[in-house]
């Protein structure tokens, strides 16, 4: 990001608190990201002004963090949105904090901080409850989380604008996919509204959010990750229905994604867009064609990225597209080869940002998460081959982040409240998903306890999730129902395995090059029921239609 501030800004690390301590003063951390209108907004004004960062320079240690790049540092200062504007003791604890500050709101926060720091000192600062909270509420997994997840759905639905809550809205892809085997007409009057409201016609690929219940206000800033689910969210709904309308936002948003936001460089997916000074999006067609392009972070994240691959395999194994397929590939290829090493995700290829002081990177949760997702779903539609890595990503996980029955988001290692753990919520239930998966694709029990482990480990409090983490009910049921497991001997391509990859519903798993199985046969099985073998694509769905009755 271009600071046009005043603000002598540190680095994120252990000789800024040191430096807070020795001059017993606190620190002011800026938490911005470079897709963020009102950070850069905040940087033109409120820090722009010369008396405040004066201020925030004599009485302050100030150190800018980019969300992206320091994801433990995001999830354990966010105050709800970016910029998070936080007031820290050299301990790392908290003392206040607050979002987006105008000139005159900076001014009254940084008095008050002032006098509390004179007052009380460190004694003022307080550890957030989900770092003090080490336990998460453990209980038992039955049918009733996926009913209680369907309830919330159905009471937070707007009847009026579709999509679920009142406001903001986000585009909520779990959520949509789990409506989708469960109220399909919910469902796709949401998917519907999603792409209505936040698609940007011109250029493809979906706005982050909208800031009003009726879908205005929309926040045009565009993100690899929620796009990347997003393509798998709708391509699942073209699967369903088998209506183009559910197909074109996916691929309009895969064009996207393979020209404005990747970067050839790399040979992977950049991050972000954001608006831009001039924000493009708001212009009609005819002024857009000549303003200038939004600005893009380049930068390579493994986990977007993993995200990315997912749904461009997911696209490809309903609509055989070349394009997603071939962009998928190069993408997976850099996140093996550049980003993956002995089951350990690096976080970016700029190699500078969470990492050991070794310089070795560190295993972070819901990296390991995506990536094993993203391999899973390349080995059931390109490569089985891929599973090797599958098998390292997923034990390096276990070993490194496991902690009694779920598991920590990182190594305990860092300055700030870098050194407590934190067990998120959606993280584990990422990875508890994406070993549900692998314990199909491999046959490995293990994975599928460790799975039932890490769910169970929340499942106290699953009668108050929210809608966003609708991926934990779909996950338990999954789980308890057993997945449709439709095996195929034949390597993937050929007639039956791209049959089998398009039957039934998005929750099923399919096992390509199965050794159990000849070469021109596939078969279907949930729980103890096994089909009989299938040699031709409309026997493979009679079969599998036999075991869904």
């Amino acid at each position: 990001m271009n600071d046009p501030t005043r603000v002598e800004w540190r680095e994120w690390g252990q000789e800024a608190f040191d430096e807070a301590a020795e001059a017993d003063m606190p620190v002011l951390l800026s938490l911005t990201a470079t897709w963020c209108d009102h950070c850069h907004e905040m940087d033109r004004t409120t820090y722009a002004e010369p008396r405040i960062a004066a201020n925030i320079n004599d009485s302050f240690v100030p150190v800018r963090v980019d969300a992206d790049r320091h994801p433990r540092v995001r999830d354990r200062y966010n105050m709800g949105g970016f910029p998070s504007t936080v007031f820290l003791a050299p301990d790392g604890s908290v003392l206040t904090g607050a979002g987006y500050l105008g000139t005159d709101g900076m001014r009254q926060v940084l008095d008050s901080v002032r006098t509390m720091w004179d007052t009380k000192g460190s004694g003022a600062g307080r550890i957030p409850r989900p770092l003090r909270e080490d336990s998460p509420p453990a209980g038992e997994l039955t049918a009733d989380v996926e009913a209680a997840m369907l309830g919330q759905l159905t009471e937070t639905y707007d009847e009026v604008a579709g999509g679920w809550g009142d406001s903001p809205k986000f585009p909520l892809p779990d959520a949509l996919e789990f409506a989708l085997k469960r109220d399909r007409e919910m469902a796709l009057r949401s998917f519907d509204a999603v792409s209505a409201n936040l698609l940007d016609e011109y250029d493809g690929g979906f706005y982050r959010f909208a800031s009003e219940s009726n879908w205005s206000g929309l926040h045009h800033e565009k993100l690899l990750d929620s796009n990347g689910a997003l393509v798998r969210a709708f391509a699942n709904a073209y699967l369903h229905t088998g209506n183009d309308v559910y197909r074109e936002p996916a691929d309009r948003t895969i064009e996207y994604l393979t020209t404005t936001l990747w970067n050839d460089d790399a040979d992977a997916f950049g991050n972000s867009q954001a608006p831009g000074e001039d924000n493009a999006h708001t212009l009609d067609a005819t002024d857009r064609a000549s303003a200038a392009e939004p600005p893009v972070d380049t930068g390579v994240f493994a986990g977007p990225n993993a995200l990315a691959i997912e749904g461009l395999c997911t696209y490809y194994a309903y609509t055989d597209d070349e394009r997603a397929r071939r962009y998928a590939e190069r993408a997976l290829e850099t996140l093996r080869e550049d980003l993956l090493t002995d089951g350990i995700v690096a976080h970016t290829l700029e190699g500078s940002t969470e990492r050991e002081q070794n310089g070795e990177p560190i295993p972070l949760l819901l990296n390991q998460a995506r990536t094993l997702a993203a391999l899973t779903t390349a080995a059931s539609t390109l490569e089985p081959a891929v599973l090797a890595d599958a098998t390292a990503v997923a034990d390096a996980t276990i070993e490194q982040l496991h902690d009694e029955d779920s598991f920590f988001d990182g190594p305990a290692i860092g300055a700030g409240l870098l050194d407590r753990p934190l067990r998120p919520l959606d993280a584990n239930v990422a990875i508890a998903d994406a070993l549900l998966e692998l314990s199909v694709l491999t046959e490995t029990q293990r994975y599928r306890d460790l799975a039932r482990e890490t769910l169970e480990a929340f499942a106290g409090a699953s009668d108050r999730f929210g809608v966003q983490i609708a991926g934990y009910a779909t996950t338990v049921s999954r789980l308890l129902e057993g997945p449709l497991v439709i095996t195929v001997g034949d390597e993937p391509g050929t007639d039956l395995h791209r049959a089998a990859l398009r039957l039934a519903d998005h929750e099923k798993v399919v096992v390509p090059a199965a050794d159990s199985l000849e070469a021109g046969t596939a078969r279907a099985e949930r729980g103890e029921f096994v089909s009989d073998r299938a040699e031709t694509p409309a026997e493979l769905s009679n079969r599998v239609q036999s075991i869904l009755e």
